[in-house]
């Protein structure tokens, strides 16, 4: 879900709040009434554009806006690799391959990757994606179906 930015006269706060006073980011979003979340997002996207403060007094709050997004394309941009959700729905088909052994192996090849529960989310959000049915008609009583997980009985 995407978030709403907040006015330029409230990230020119922030800056001034935490440069000129210290206030750290509970205290800065407390008196701001936002969370302190938000206020660190704004500051680590104000040091990302390399604002000082003050700002420069050519700075208007159609600059400072564009700063900030060009600051926070940067931050799009080194996100934290993902494999191809292709290969990890084809990879999930062979048998005994688990969300947990691909997720292994990327974080092998990414240490600085998603962590176990962010990388089955976005694997949950894009299976979700997918339209999987299958309608067998028959009448009841007609045929017998069995399902199980797992390697089957030997000798069975």
């Amino acid at each position: 879900m995407a978030r709403k930015a907040i006015s330029m006269r409230k990230a020119r706060e922030i800056l001034r709040l935490k440069n000129e006073l210290g206030l750290t980011n509970r205290q800065i979003g407390s008196s701001l009434n936002m969370s302190h979340v938000t206020v660190g997002t704004y500051v680590n996207l104000a040091e990302a554009a390399a604002l000082k403060w003050p700002l420069p007094p050519d700075i208007d709050d159609r600059h400072l806006m564009e700063l900030l997004r060009r600051a926070n394309g940067t931050a799009e941009q080194i996100r934290r690799p993902m494999p191809g959700m292709d290969y990890l729905y084809r990879e999930l088909l062979r048998e005994h391959v688990t969300l947990r052994i691909l997720w292994e192996e990327y974080r092998k090849t990414h240490p600085e990757g998603y962590g176990y529960t962010q990388f089955c989310a976005h694997y949950k959000r894009f299976a979700a994606q997918l339209e999987v049915s299958l309608r067998q008609d028959y009448k009841a009583g007609e045929r017998m179906l069995v399902d199980w997980a797992g390697d089957s009985i030997p000798g069975v």
